[in-house]
């Protein structure tokens, strides 16, 4: 059975505009400018962190998630940022100050 060139890979899936990611917290995919990048960086103390990246410009490697309570709180207890962002096991890292930045903003909406 030959394949239609233009068919989608995936015929079940919505068509998507633009680049796609998948939610770390979720794992459903999304239109990349519906989601929030985050990437590995340093809190206030040193320590490694999950960190915001609203403007998607950081440098390094990052990952994707809806910018809700319920995809934070499931990506913290999959333990999805350290193996997304490929930080390695036992660091001990930090979503503190990703957990404030979602606090915030759910307080302005």
């Amino acid at each position: 059975m030959a394949r239609l060139r233009n068919a989608p890979a995936r015929p079940d899936l919505p068509s998507l505009t633009g680049p796609v990611r998948t939610c770390v917290g979720c794992r459903a995919r999304a239109a990349k400018r519906e989601l929030l990048r985050v990437t590995a960086g340093s809190s206030t103390d040193g320590r490694p962190a999950v960190v915001p990246d609203p403007t998607a410009t950081s440098p390094g490697r990052g990952a994707h998630l809806h910018p809700t309570s319920e995809c934070y709180e499931l990506a913290v207890r999959r333990k999805a940022f350290p193996r997304a962002l490929r930080i390695p096991a036992g660091t001990g890292v930090s979503t503190a100050l990703l957990g404030e930045y979602l606090g915030q903003r759910d307080h302005q909406a």
